[in-house]
């Protein structure tokens, strides 16, 4: 079994930067088992939304329109952690946000993931 646990959400301004953490336990932090880790968000009313992925070796990432430019995906596999860095944060992005794990390629519907954490409040203020 593989456990998810996120971090690093809170209260910002408008513009300002948060960097959120996604670390995992319980099973080998390896391809076979997370080569691709998400990130998604959701807000109250609305469907969960693809926000950013990245593969095992870091070489491919993939995007939001939205966040493209302002959000940068990373990860660190010695220390079986994920990470979103945000900057010139924005009022709608507000939500929930979630990371992902799944097995095989890059996929951007969270339909396709098989591992979630419970998830980190963003509020940007304006």
């Amino acid at each position: 079994q593989v456990q998810l646990v996120e971090s690093g959400g809170g209260l910002v301004q408008a513009g300002d930067s948060l960097r959120l953490s996604c670390a995992a336990s319980g099973r080998t932090f390896s391809t076979s088992v997370m080569n691709a880790m998400g990130w998604f968000r959701q807000s109250p009313g609305s469907e969960r939304e693809f926000v950013a992925v990245i593969n095992f070796s870091g070489s491919s990432t993939y995007y939001a329109d939205s966040v493209k430019g302002r959000f940068t995906i990373s990860r660190d596999n010695a220390k079986n952690t994920v990470y979103l860095q945000m900057n010139s944060l924005k009022p709608e992005d507000t939500a929930v946000y979630f990371c992902a794990a799944r097995r095989g390629i890059l996929r951007r519907a969270a339909n396709d993931y098989d591992y979630w954490g419970q998830g980190t409040q963003v509020t940007v203020s304006s």
